[in-house]
């Protein structure tokens, strides 16, 4: 299989403080991959680094779409989602005082070009565009269950429609890698039962390769192929869900060295 992404060596340092430590990590085309562990793992300091929020410290982060191969430390995070790398946030960042069409569509802009003359005299090139934009974002909205609220400001979302609506909105970045943080957090077992099912969908739909972080153990263990677990910035374990739910070190890291013994 192709690897999409590889990292090796990563880490990265604030002042006195290792966040991630040495992490080796890789994604193969079409694989749904978790990277869970304890709060302050480092776990969306991983995301921070593959989106270039952050810059590594050292070591080297990969990754492959269309045949490109893009060296991600050192450039810009709208070059990284152009280059095919879409994000959810763990504190969902919405545009709330816009719609939820116009949050959707705030995301395809970017691959409808039109300049300057044509947006400001409504040309029929930029009408084209913007109703492409438009049927664009209702199909990303209908495939949601959001369709009917696309008029709304997206601040009057209930909690879960709102994660929903930030998936949609990293859908439209049209990326081969998404990154999914945190995805299920604050939802009913009701909602993360549909949110596991809609994730498998969206990846044989969309063909994409997914890294997801989560704290709901049964969405990842229902969920993942393959699992990384960190621990203070360090890769504990890694391997299939069985494998890592076995692993002693994985259980001292949430339970603590007492239940290891055990």
């Amino acid at each position: 299989m192709t690897a999409v992404l590889t990292l090796q060596g990563l880490s990265v340092h604030f002042g006195g403080l290792t966040a991630v430590s040495n992490l080796d990590l890789y994604l193969t085309e079409g694989e749904l991959v978790g990277l869970i562990g304890p709060n302050g793992a480092g776990k969306t300091t991983v995301f921070n680094l593959l989106t270039g929020a952050y810059q590594p410290s050292s070591g080297t982060i990969e990754f492959v779409a269309d045949s490109t191969t893009y060296h991600l430390g050192r450039m810009k995070p709208h070059i990284i989602c152009g280059a095919g790398i879409g994000r959810t946030f763990q504190n969902i960042r919405l545009f709330k005082r816009l719609s939820v069409l116009d949050n959707v569509a705030i995301a395809l802009q970017q691959h409808h070009r039109y300049g300057l003359f044509s947006s400001f005299l409504h040309t029929p090139k930029w009408r084209r565009a913007e109703e492409a934009i438009r049927e664009q974002s209702l199909e990303l909205l209908r495939i949601m269950g959001l369709d009917d609220k696309a008029e709304e400001f997206a601040s009057n979302l209930p909690y879960g429609e709102q994660r929903r609506l930030e998936i949609a909105r990293a859908l439209a970045t049209r990326p081969t890698l998404l990154l999914l943080d945190e995805p299920a957090a604050g939802m009913n077992p009701a909602e993360t039962a549909q949110l596991t099912e809609l994730v498998r969908w969206i990846r044989q739909e969309f063909s994409l390769t997914i890294l997801l972080i989560e704290h709901d153990m049964s969405l990842v263990m229902n969920l993942c192929e393959r699992i990384y677990v960190l621990d203070h910035g360090v890769l504990i374990s890694s391997g299939t869900p069985r494998e890592v739910q076995d692993d002693p070190k994985v259980i001292e890291a949430y339970l603590g060295e007492a239940a290891s013994d055990a």
